[in-house]
C-alpha cells in the first residue's frame, strides 16, 4: 500500500539581527535557574574617566560600561597635589584617563606619576590626550544637547530636551561640561561598548548621575587591607567567578547578605566612601533599627525575598538599546517589575516618616504597572521557551494569529496535497510528502528509487529538482510553487512580523527607563540597609551615635566583629579619646596580649559607624572624624622595590604629613624593621612630633613593645599622654592572659613565655631568658658552662681520631708539620 503523507519541515533558527527571545510563563512558576545565570553573565566593567584642571579647580566626568551610565562630579577646588583626583581614581579604577593635550605643570607632573606606577593593580590606567580644541565650550555643549539618550522620550521637542538636561546637568559648571565634551569625544572614537556593531548604533547611554567626594572620610589601600575591611582569595574553582577571587574572612565578607547584585556592589561603594553626613548616617541607622524590631521581622524577610528579583536592568536595557535582547531578558525584567510594585506596596505599609520607604512609595510609579502590563500581555513566555525567540500571545495582532493559524493547519492540508501530487507520479514511487521549510517554500519530498543513481536520473518530467537529502529527493511541482505564492513564507513572516512588535515594545520600555534606574537604585539601598539589619540581629550589633562636637569617638565595651566570630571568648574593652586630655595613648603588655586587635577593633567600630552600619559594642559616641591611618602590617611586595620598613616609614609619613586634630591613628609596633636604638628614636620623634602639636594633636593609639620609651621618659610628661596595658597575671612558670585593657605600664614583654608557646626548645628558652636578664642588669654575658665542657670534649675525640689514623711506619710522615698544623691549634680552642 503506497503511504501519503506530509510532515512541515522545521529547520532549527536562531533569532536573527534585530531579534531576540524570552522565556517567561508568568510570575507564578519557577524559572529555570539556568536562565537566572545566563542572566548573570556579562563583560567585565571598565571605567573611562575625562578630567579637565584649571585655575585650582577639576572637572570629572566618567562612563560606567556596567550600567551605562555617565557620571559627573560637579566643579570642585583641589590642591595643587592633586589629592581630590587621586582620590576619585583610587575609589573607581579607571581602564583609561582622558585629558586635554594643553596642561599645566601639576597635571603634567601628576600624569606622569600615573603612568609610572608600574605595580599598580591589577593594571595602570591608559593615559590618553586629545587636542584642547576636543574641550571647547560651546562645543562640549552641542555634544550634550545633539546626543541620542534612550532615557529621553521621542515626543520630546528639542528645546524640551534642553530643558530637560539642563535639570540633570550643571551648565553653569564649565569644566564639568568641558569634561562631559571631551568624553563624549572619546566614546564616540573609540566606539566604546559597540565595537563590533555598525557605525549608525549610537553608544548606549542609560542616563546621568551626579557623584559628590564632600564629607567623605579619607582611608588608603594600606589601612583597607590592615582591618581586614575586604579581602580577596583565590577561589577554589577558578571556572566559578571570572577574576579567580572570591571575599575571604572580612568585615565586607560578614556584612553582605544582600540579596540583588546591585546592593553588593553599594555596599561595597558604601564601604569606599565612609562620610561624615551626620544626615545620610543617621537616615541609614533608621531604617537598620526599623527592621530590628521584632514586628518587623517578618516585612523585613519579605522584602528580603522580593530584593532577590531584582536583576540587572541596566544589562538589559542597554540590550534593548543595541538590539540584542536575550532569551532571558523579557523574563527577567517582567520579574523585576512585578518584584518592584511588590516593594512599593509594602513600603505604602511602612512609616512614611522614614525617607527611604516614602521615597519608594512615591517614586515606584505607575509607570512599572505600565511596563508589567504591557510585557504580559504582549510576550508568549511559553512560546517563546517552545521556540527559543521572543513570540506574541493571540489576539495581540489578527495578522499573525491568521497566518499562525496557517501554519498550524499545514499538516492535514499538506496531506491532501501529497496525495493529489501522487496520483500524478510515476507508479513506481511509492509514497511521497509535501514539506515546508522556512526561507525555501514548500518542497514535493519521494524516496529515491534503486535505479535513480547518477544526477541525471533524478530528472523527473513536470518536476523541478531541487536537492538529494537523506535519500529522499526534492523537487519543485506545479502545485508547491502555487503553495509558495498563495500562502507565501509563513514562518519568515511571523517571525519579521514579531520582531517588529518587539521592537516596538522594546521602545515603550526604554521610553520609560527612568523609572527602572531609579527602581535600582532605591531598590539596592534598601536591600544593602536590610543586609546590616540581618548582620546586626545575629550578632548583637548596638546603635552608634554621632557627635559633631566630639573630637574623637568613646567605645563602651567594643568587641573586633572579625575576632569575636573566631575566638570561642571574647573580651570586651572601652576606648575613649575625647577632648584635650589622653590624645596620644601608649599601649605596652606582653606578646599576644592582644595590642594589636584593640587596634584594630577601635578602627573597626569607627569606620562601621561612619558607614552607617551598627556596630559590635555596647554604646558607641563618634565624633568628627575626618581620616583613619594605620601603621600595623607591613604589606609587602616584591614590585614595590621598597624595603620592609620603607614601607613602614610611608605609612608613618602619610599620617605626619596628612593628620589633623580629627583623625584617628593606629600604630603598631613601628621602628622594629631596624637598629632597636633607631627605631626607638623614630617612634619617639614621630609621638613628641605630635605631641607639639597641643590641641591640633590627632587621636592617637600607639601599641610597642619598646618599654625603654617609657623607662628612659623619652616622652614629655603632661595630659596629652595616656598609659594603657593588657592585664596579665603570672601563675608560677605560667602567663595568663586577662586580655583586659587598663591604665598602666607593662613591666616587661614576656618574649621567652611566648617563645616556649610557639615550640622553641627548653633550652633556647632559658637562655635567651637568662641573657636577656644579664642585659637588663648589665652584666657581662658568659658562656655556658656546660656547652663549653662539650666543645672541648668534641675537640680532644677529634684529635685523638686523626692521631689513631696516621701510619707511624710511614717514612714520608713528618711528625713535627702534624703536631705544628693540628695538635697545637687543637690544644689552643681546648685550653
Amino acid at each position: 500500500m503506497a503511504s501519503v503523507g506530509a510532515t512541515p519541515g522545521r529547520t532549527p533558527q536562531g533569532p536573527g539581527p534585530g531579534e531576540a527571545s524570552a522565556s517567561f510563563p508568568s510570575p507564578a512558576p519557577v524559572p529555570d535557574p539556568r536562565e537566572a545565570e545566563e542572566e548573570e553573565e556579562e563583560e567585565p566593567a571598565e571605567i573611562h574617566l575625562c578630567v579637565l584642571w584649571s585655575s585650582g579647580y577639576l572637572g570629572i566626568a566618567y562612563y560606567d560600561t556596567s550600567d551605562s551610565t555617565i557620571y559627573f562630579m560637579p566643579d570642585a577646588p583641589d590642591h595643587e597635589s592633586l589629592k581630590l583626583l587621586q582620590r576619585v581614581l583610587d575609589e573607581i579604577d579607571p581602564r583609561s584617563v582622558v585629558t586635554s593635550a594643553k596642561q599645566d605643570e601639576n597635571m603634567t607632573r601628576f600624569l606622569g606619576k600615573l603612568a609610572s606606577q608600574e605595580h599598580r593593580e591589577p593594571k595602570r590606567p591608559e593615559i590618553i590626550f586629545l587636542p584642547s580644541v576636543d574641550f571647547g565650550l560651546e562645543i562640549s555643549k552641542q555634544r550634550l544637547l545633539s546626543g541620542n539618550y534612550s532615557f529621553i522620550p521621542d515626543s520630546m521637542t528639542a528645546t524640551e530636551k534642553i530643558l530637560f538636561l539642563s535639570s540633570i546637568i550643571p551648565f553653569d559648571c564649565l569644566l564639568t561640561v568641558r569634561a562631559l565634551g571631551g568624553l563624549l569625544k572619546f566614546m564616540g572614537r573609540r566606539r566604546i561598548g559597540v565595537e563590533l556593531e555598525d557605525y549608525n548604533v549610537s553608544i548606549p547611554i542609560l542616563g546621568f548621575k551626579k557623584f559628590v567626594l564632600t564629607y567623605l572620610v579619607s582611608i588608603d589601600q594600606d589601612t583597607y587591607s590592615v582591618l581586614q575591611i575586604f579581602k580577596s582569595e583565590p577561589h577554589p574553582s577558578v571556572y566559578k567567578v571570572a577574576s579567580g577571587l572570591k571575599e575571604g574572612l572580612s568585615l565586607f565578607g560578614i556584612l553582605n547578605r544582600c540579596r540583588c547584585k546591585w546592593g553588593e556592589k553599594l555596599l561595597r561603594l558604601w564601604f569606599t566612601r565612609p562620610t561624615q553626613d551626620l544626615g545620610e548616617l543617621n537616615s541609614r541607622l533608621d531604617v537598620i533599627q526599623f527592621f530590628l524590631l521584632p514586628q518587623n521581622l517578618d516585612m523585613a524577610q519579605m522584602l528580603h525575598r522580593l530584593l532577590g528579583h531584582i536583576k540587572n536592568v541596566p544589562l538589559i536595557l542597554k540590550r534593548m538599546k543595541l538590539s540584542h535582547t536575550k532569551v532571558s531578558d523579557w523574563q527577567v525584567l517582567y520579574k523585576t517589575v512585578y518584584s518592584a510594585l511588590g516593594l512599593r506596596d509594602a513600603c505604602r505599609s511602612l512609616p512614611q516618616s522614614i525617607q527611604l520607604f516614602r521615597d519608594i512609595a512615591q517614586e515606584f510609579s505607575d509607570d512599572l504597572h505600565h511596563i508589567a502590563s504591557l510585557i504580559g500581555k504582549v510576550v508568549d513566555f511559553e512560546g517563546s521557551l517552545a521556540e527559543n525567540r521572543f513570540t506574541v500571545l493571540p489576539n495581540i495582532d489578527p495578522e499573525i494569529d491568521e497566518k499562525k493559524r496557517r501554519l498550524t493547519g499545514l499538516p492535514s492540508f499538506l496531506t491532501e496535497v501529497a496525495r493529489k501530487e501522487l496520483e500524478n507520479l510515476d507508479p513506481r514511487i511509492p509514497s511521497c510528502s509535501v514539506i515546508y521549510i522556512p526561507l525555501i517554500g514548500f518542497l514535493l519530498c519521494i524516496p529515491r528509487l534503486p535505479s535513480m543513481v547518477e544526477t541525471n536520473d533524478f530528472e523527473i518530467e513536470g518536476l523541478d529538482f531541487m536537492f538529494l537529502s537523506e535519500e529522499k529527493l526534492h523537487y519543485r511541482s506545479a502545485r508547491t510553487k502555487e503553495l509558495d505564492a498563495l500562502l507565501g513564507d509563513l514562518h519568515c513572516d511571523i517571525r519579521d512580523q514579531e520582531t517588529l512588535l518587539m521592537y516596538q515594545l522594546q521602545c515603550q520600555v526604554l521610553a520609560r527607563a527612568a523609572v527602572l534606574t531609579r527602581v535600582l537604585d532605591l531598590a539596592s539601598r534598601l536591600d544593602v540597609l536590610l543586609a546590616l539589619a540581618s548582620a546586626a540581629r545575629d550578632y548583637g550589633y548596638s546603635r552608634p551615635r554621632y557627635s559633631p562636637r566630639l573630637l574623637g569617638v568613646r567605645i563602651q565595651n567594643g568587641r573586633h566583629p572579625l575576632m569575636e566570630l573566631c575566638a570561642r571568648t571574647f573580651v570586651p574593652n572601652s576606648a575613649e579619646c575625647g577632648g584635650y586630655k589622653g590624645r596620644v595613648k601608649v599601649i605596652t603588655g606582653p606578646n599576644s596580649s592582644g595590642k594589636s586587635i584593640y587596634l584594630k577593633q577601635v578602627g573597626l567600630i569607627t569606620f562601621m559607624a561612619l558607614v552607617g552600619s551598627f556596630v559590635p559594642a555596647e554604646e558607641a559616641e563618634i565624633g568628627a572624624v575626618d581620616a583613619i591611618f594605620t601603621r600595623i602590617h607591613s604589606c609587602e611586595s616584591i614590585s614595590l622595590g621598597l624595603s620592609t620598613f620603607m614601607i613602614d616609614l610611608n605609612q608613618v609619613a602619610k599620617a605626619v604629613n596628612n593628620a589633623t586634630e580629627r583623625s584617628l591613628v593606629l600604630i603598631d609596633e613601628f621602628g622594629k624593621g631596624t637598629n632597636t636604638v633607631d627605631g626607638l628614636a623614630l617612634l619617639a620623634a614621630v609621638i613628641r612630633h605630635w605631641l607639639a602639636l597641643g590641641p591640633m594633636c590627632p587621636h592617637i593609639f600607639v601599641a610597642t613593645n619598646f618599654l625603654s620609651l617609657i623607662q628612659l621618659q623619652l616622652l614629655p610628661q603632661g595630659p596629652l599622654v595616656q598609659y594603657l596595658t593588657l592585664e596579665t597575671c603570672e601563675d608560677g612558670n605560667d602567663l595568663v592572659f586577662f586580655y583586659q585593657v587598663c591604665e598602666g605600664v607593662a613591666s616587661a614583654s614576656h618574649a621567652s613565655h611566648t617563645a616556649a608557646q610557639a615550640g622553641l626548645p627548653e633550652k633556647l628558652v632559658t637562655r635567651g631568658k637568662e641573657v636577656s636578664d644579664l642585659i637588663c642588669s648589665g652584666k657581662p654575658i658568659k658562656p655556658v658552662k656546660e656547652l663549653l665542657k662539650e666543645k672541648q670534649m668534641e675537640n680532644c675525640q677529634t684529635l685523638v681520631d686523626k692521631f689513631l689514623k696516621l701510619d707511624l711506619e710511614d717514612p714520608s710522615l713528618d711528625l713535627d708539620i702534624f703536631m705544628s698544623q693540628e695538635v697545637l691549634p687543637a690544644a689552643t680552642t681546648i685550653l
